[in-house]
């Protein structure tokens, strides 16, 4: 097959397929599924990374089970622009996404997503005593996901 066959393929992946959002922390990551078709996030799991093995081991699984088209990592700066002490540890953890995983990563700014992750937690019915505490990463992750979806799907 021709080289640019190969990359229509890849693009009707992207297109059309599941994408993973980060919410990168040294300490936590938040992971998040969406769907293209749908335009649609939803929080998955978050990461201890102190835990052995992790985070690797879990975003292994993740990608696995769900075989993403790509990721999409939230990036953390200072409200007026500037990089902050997370920034570079970001920009490194998406190039060994990128190495590790052979998919594209994409980030986007995440300022507010962890207070518009706990407006949307606060605004739902919750079944379970999980404190917002213990989830708000893969809320994070949500919602940086589900604002790309709804950016690319202009």
């Amino acid at each position: 097959m021709p080289d640019w066959d190969r990359s229509i393929e890849k693009t009707a992946t992207v297109a059309a397929g599941v994408v993973i959002g980060v919410d990168f922390g040294t300490k936590r990551i938040g992971l998040a599924i969406g769907q293209r078709v749908t335009g649609t996030a939803v929080p998955l799991c978050t990461i201890r990374v102190g835990n052995v093995g992790e985070p690797w081991k879990t975003i292994s699984e993740t990608v696995v089970t769900w075989r993403p088209a790509l990721f999409v990592v939230g990036l953390s700066r200072h409200p007026e622009g500037r990089d902050n002490p997370v920034t570079e540890e970001t920009r490194r953890f998406c190039g060994h996404l990128q190495k590790r995983y052979r998919l594209p990563v994409v980030t986007i700014d995440e300022t507010l997503s962890t207070a518009d992750s706990r407006r949307r937690y606060f605004a739902e019915p919750r079944g379970s005593k999980l404190a917002f505490s213990d989830v708000k990463d893969e809320w994070a992750a949500q919602v940086i996901l589900q604002t790309w979806l709804d950016e690319s799907n202009v």
